[in-house]
C-alpha cells in the first residue's frame, strides 16, 4: 500500500480486527489508527500507539468519550452533523475536524452510503458552523464501500470529493486534509488487481483531481487485515428437506452470530476448504447452528460441497481475518465466541 500511495497516511481501522497483536505489530510498522469508540483507543494506546496517530473516525460520539480522547491527546475528530459539532467545540475546544460526505451508491460490494455523512450542501453549512464554533475545520472524508474490486470504481467518488473541495476552497475555506477512507479489497477466492498497482492507479486518479495534493488519510482494514486469518470449523448436521430435494443443507458450528455477519445478504463469500476435498461435490445451502432463522450463510447462491461431507468433518473458512473476530464477541443463543489462536 504504501509503495503504491507513498504521500498517504495509513490508518488502519481497528474495528476490522482488533486483536492486541494485530495492533501492536501495526503500530510497530508505523502505522496510524481509525479509533471509533473509547474501548478502541484504550486498545490502541496498550498495543504501542500514540495519541497523535489516531484518528476519531465515528461521526456518533459521546460527549464523555470526545472529552475522555482530547485529554488522552486526540485531536482529529469527524462529524456530519451540526450537534456533533457542538459537542467537539464543547468537549475539545479548538480541535481538528474533517466533515464525512454522502457519495451515493457505488461498485463496491458492500455499499456504505445511507448512514454516515451528509450531502455537500450540508457539508458547506458544516465547514461555517465549525469555524463559528473555534474549530479548525480541516477537510472532508468520505467511504467508496467496502470490497471495492477495482481502483476505477473510486472514480465517481473521487470526482464528488474533489466537487465539494473546490466549493469549500472558493467560500474560503482553508482545507488541507482529505481522508479518502477504506474499501481497499480482499481476494476471497477471486481475482483482483494486486494491491500496489491497485494502490498506484488510486493515487493517479487524486492526483488528477486535487493540485495541489492535500494531506492525505487511508482507513484500510478489510484490506490489510482480510488473509491473515482462517478459521478452523466443523460440520455439526448434513440434512435434506425433503427426500426429493436435490440440493443438502450443511451446517457448521458457526454461523452469523458467532463470526460470520459480513455472509448477510451473501456480500462477502469466503472461501472454503473441506477434508473431502477432491471429491464429487454437489450444490448446498451453508447455515450456522443457532435457532435463528435468519442465521443462513449462503442459500441464494449455493455453495458447491462434497457429496461425502458429513458430521464431525472438519471446514476451513479461508480469509477470515477481518471483522469475524469483533463480530463473534457476543456469545448468541450460548455458542462462544471466536477463539483467537495467534501463530
Amino acid at each position: 500500500m504504501r509503495a503504491g500511495l507513498p504521500a498517504v497516511d495509513m490508518h488502519f481501522a481497528v474495528k476490522a480486527c482488533p486483536v492486541p497483536e494485530v495492533i501492536s505489530a501495526l503500530a510497530a510498522a508505523g502505522a496510524s489508527f481509525d479509533v471509533a469508540s473509547m474501548g478502541e483507543v484504550l486498545l490502541c494506546l496498550a498495543n504501542g500507539a500514540t495519541p497523535n496517530r489516531m484518528s476519531f473516525g465515528n461521526v456518533v460520539k459521546s460527549a464523555q468519550d470526545i472529552r475522555m480522547a482530547y485529554a488522552l491527546g486526540i485531536s482529529l475528530f469527524a462529524a456530519d452533523a451540526e450537534e456533533e459539532l457542538s459537542k467537539i467545540a464543547c468537549n475539545a475546544p479548538g480541535a481538528s475536524v474533517y466533515i464525512r460526505m454522502l457519495i451515493g451508491d457505488t461498485e463496491a460490494e458492500w455499499p456504505l452510503s445511507d448512514k454516515s455523512g451528509c450531502t455537500p450542501a450540508m457539508a458547506l453549512h458544516l465547514f461555517d458552523k465549525g469555524r463559528a464554533l473555534g474549530l479548525r475545520m480541516r477537510g472532508i472524508s468520505f467511504h467508496v464501500g467496502s470490497q471495492t474490486r477495482n481502483p476505477d470504481m473510486w472514480i465517481g467518488a473521487l470526482d464528488q470529493a474533489s466537487s465539494l473541495w473546490k466549493r469549500a476552497l472558493s467560500q474560503g475555506h482553508q482545507l488541507d486534509l482529505l481522508n479518502i477512507g477504506g474499501g481497499f479489497p480482499a481476494r476471497y477466492g477471486r481475482p483482483i488487481t494486486e494491491i500496489t498497482p491497485y494502490c498506484e492507479r488510486l493515487c493517479a486518479l487524486l492526483s488528477e483531481r486535487f493540485d495541489p495534493m492535500p494531506k492525505l488519510i487511508a482507513e484500510p482494514g478489510r484490506g490489510l487485515v482480510a488473509d491473515a486469518g482462517l478459521i478452523v470449523a466443523e460440520v455439526l448436521l448434513v440434512s435434506r428437506k425433503d427426500e426429493a430435494d436435490e440440493h443438502r443443507w450443511v451446517f457448521l458450528n458457526i454461523g452469523k452470530f458467532s463470526g460470520l455477519a459480513e455472509t448477510m445478504e451473501e456480500a462477502i463469500r469466503y472461501s472454503i476448504l473441506t477434508t473431502k476435498d477432491g471429491a464429487p461435490t454437489g450444490p448446498c445451502v451453508l447455515a450456522g447452528p443457532s435457532c435463528d432463522s435468519a442465521d443462513v450463510l449462503y442459500q441464494k447462491n449455493m455453495i458447491d460441497l462434497p457429496l461425502t461431507l458429513a458430521a464431525g468433518d472438519r471446514v476451513l473458512i479461508e480469509e477470515t481475518g477481518a471483522y469475524t473476530a469483533s463480530y463473534s464477541s457476543v456469545g448468541f443463543n450460548g455458542f462462544p465466541p471466536l477463539k483467537k489462536v495467534i501463530v
